[in-house]
């Protein structure tokens, strides 16, 4: 079953009539959201969830379960406190898209049986002739990935004049 706002990604091989489509669930794309809000709104200081769920229009529950897969990957800090809320642990640029991806979906895998995990083992595995080239394309599909940043976001944003939102307690305006 579909999830619901699911993003199909798509491309079709007009030689050999292969169509290939992988989705990328609500947990990829408003995790992408969130981590370019706090990157690109934050002026490094944590950012309440509150403000990002307001910013994104993304429900606060379901960014804090997206939060703790984030926090798991070593990705997203939190503090607590009045002055607290959430921050990046590392620059905009090392944090890819596919870093996003492999924290809330899992690996990059277009079919179950290229993967390593010993409840999703196919019986076919060993003598199956598409598994090279079913984990080629799994591979090549997380490389792209790996090529968008969150600091590629954040130009993007800048050049179509995404204005910025400074409301931190510590930001004054003379």
């Amino acid at each position: 079953m579909m999830e619901k706002n699911t993003v199909i990604i798509g491309t079709k091989n007009l030689k050999r009539g292969l169509f290939l489509s992988m989705r990328l669930s609500t947990k990829s794309r408003y995790g992408a959201r969130a981590l370019f809000d706090i990157a690109y709104h934050s002026v490094g200081l944590p950012t309440q969830i509150k403000d990002i769920s307001r910013r994104q229009q993304i429900s606060p529950r379901y960014l804090e379960q997206i939060f703790q897969k984030l926090k798991k990957a070593g990705i997203l800090g939190s503090k607590r406190g009045p002055s607290g809320g959430y921050y990046l642990l590392k620059d905009p640029v090392d944090i890819s898209l596919g870093d996003i991806i492999r924290a809330t979906e899992g690996p990059f895998e277009l079919v179950f049986c290229v993967g390593d995990s010993p409840k999703k083992k196919c019986p076919r595995k060993d003598e199956c002739v598409a598994i090279d080239m079913w984990a080629k394309i799994s591979r090549q599909i997380g490389d792209f990935f790996d090529t968008i940043s969150i600091s590629d976001l954040c130009e993007q944003a800048q050049e179509i004049g995404v204005e910025k939102e400074y409301d931190h307690p510590y930001t004054y305006h003379i």
